[in-house]
């Protein structure tokens, strides 16, 4: 009989459960389906009250419009460079400057690690104007070089790989040292392997960051030909008078990547988080 009754509790709590998460899930939905309805819609059915949410006539004139004001293949190609350069340069580094907190004992680590995390607290604003100046210095402005090297690397990058790393068994670069192997070649060969659910979520942190970077990448960039998706985005809102119907298709258009690339790894993604022991 009480075991009926916990049996009853626990379905009880599931169903609960999965209506919690249902409402959640409608709830996170809904605007992105608005979002990919809208992008049909006619300039009058976009800003047409009461709002519909289907469009009384479907049409491919926002798509148009936007391949017509900008050229959106040339800055998603831009953003392609910038975002998935960025993603791969700082796997490396932020792993291997992770390796070496977590696993290495030198003079001054626990110091600079602190000040790296420091970092973390300094709002953009008030580097950006430094950081101009040192990119023009060198001769990098409105370049992808220019646009990546800022980011080879980050203190939130560094701190994830090097808790990820905290929680791997010592006995496997003990295992690596007796048998004469390098340090470069015990972390590429013995612990990146074991790292892949955290390189997933980082670079899918580090690629979605990119992506949607505004400020950035329109600072140091001055030519639409190295433009990247969200600077090309800012120009289609005018001064006075916004083009709501193209910004929803443009929209779109951005963020459709970043979808497809959250349903192919979010398995990874929640493991490497879960892993590393960092909270969104």
């Amino acid at each position: 009989m009480r075991m009926r009754k916990k049996i009853g509790k626990i379905t009880l709590a599931a169903v609960f459960g999965y209506l919690f998460t249902f409402l959640i899930a409608i709830t996170v939905l809904i605007p992105i389906l608005w979002l990919l309805v809208s992008s049909f819609k006619t300039d009058v059915g976009v800003i047409k009250f009461p709002p519909r949410f289907f469009p009384e006539e479907w049409t491919l004139h926002q798509y148009l419009y936007v391949g017509d004001s900008i050229p959106i293949f040339e800055m998603t190609k831009n953003t392609v460079f910038f975002a998935g350069g960025v993603t791969v340069i700082s796997l490396l580094f932020d792993s291997m400057a992770g390796y070496a907190f977590a696993r290495m004992r030198f003079k001054g680590s626990k110091v600079l690690f602190s000040i790296i995390l420091l970092t973390m607290m300094v709002p953009f604003q008030i580097i950006m104007t430094p950081l101009y100046i040192e990119v023009y210095k060198l001769h990098l402005l409105d370049s992808y070089l220019g646009l990546i090297l800022p980011r080879a690397t980050s203190a939130f990058g560094i701190y994830m790989m090097s808790s990820f790393f905290q929680g791997l068994p010592k006995s496997l670069e003990e295992s690596g040292r007796i048998d004469g192997m390098s340090e470069f070649r015990i972390f590429w060969s013995i612990m990146m392997p074991l790292c892949k659910p955290a390189l997933v979520s980082l670079g899918i942190f580090h690629f979605m960051n990119n992506w949607n970077d505004l400020l950035y990448p329109l600072m140091l960039t001055s030519s639409q030909n190295k433009r990247t998706l969200s600077a090309g985005l800012a120009v289609l809102v005018g001064n006075k008078v916004i083009k709501y119907g193209p910004t929803l298709a443009a929209t779109m258009i951005s963020l459709t990547p970043l979808l497809i690339l959250y349903i192919f790894c979010q398995k990874y993604f929640i493991e490497g988080v879960a892993a590393s022991g960092v909270k969104e």
